[in-house]
């Protein structure tokens, strides 16, 4: 009996002497990251409007063109502006975004036609605008890409051309139009 129990204090001994438990390594310093993107959003503080537009001729289409960056307008044969009367509502469409910091971003404009229509008249007279333009603010050049400020904000205006018909129908005349940002 003695021989059985020195065996067997042996063996588990023998076994203890082999079974080591294994080490473990670690790393001190895992990188791990994210990245978080503000929801861009864009508010318009001013319509685009080509102000008070006086038809010279039925026998002739013409253009108002409004850059992006001025109120200036260029009119083609057939139309002129109202003058000096003070009552010309002439404004670039002028917008707002708010995003994340440091961000490039882009803006997609109407690529096709908008048709604006009379209000209220009997004729649903209507006249296209196209040729849209953007300009960032301090910017000394129409784009459609930026970069958000350190604060997550821009701005910038638009600019674009109004197509009268041969003997457009005089009146008061809306319509809407899509911009969109994006980040790139």
């Amino acid at each position: 009996m003695k021989k059985i129990i020195f065996a067997a204090i042996v063996m588990i001994a023998g076994f203890s002497t082999t079974i080591m438990a294994q080490t473990s390594a670690t790393i001190s310093a895992t990188p791990a990251g994210a990245v978080l993107i503000v929801p861009m959003e864009i508010f318009q503080d001013a319509p685009l409007h080509f102000g008070t537009i006086t038809l010279l001729s039925t026998v002739a289409a013409g253009t108002v063109t409004l850059p992006s960056n001025s109120i200036v307008r260029v009119f083609s044969a057939g139309v002129s502006g109202l003058g000096g009367t003070g009552t010309d509502l002439t404004t670039n469409a002028a917008y707002h975004v708010t995003g994340t910091y440091n961000e490039t971003y882009a803006l997609t404009l109407p690529s096709a036609d908008i048709t604006l229509t009379e209000v209220g008249g009997t004729n649903a007279a209507t006249m296209t605008v196209n040729a849209f333009t953007a300009r960032f603010n301090g910017a000394a050049a129409d784009a459609i890409t930026s970069t958000l400020s350190a604060t997550g904000t821009d701005d910038f205006t638009l600019g674009a051309t109004l197509n009268l018909a041969i003997a457009q129908t005089g009146g008061i005349y809306a319509g809407t139009f899509p911009v969109t940002v994006d980040y790139n």
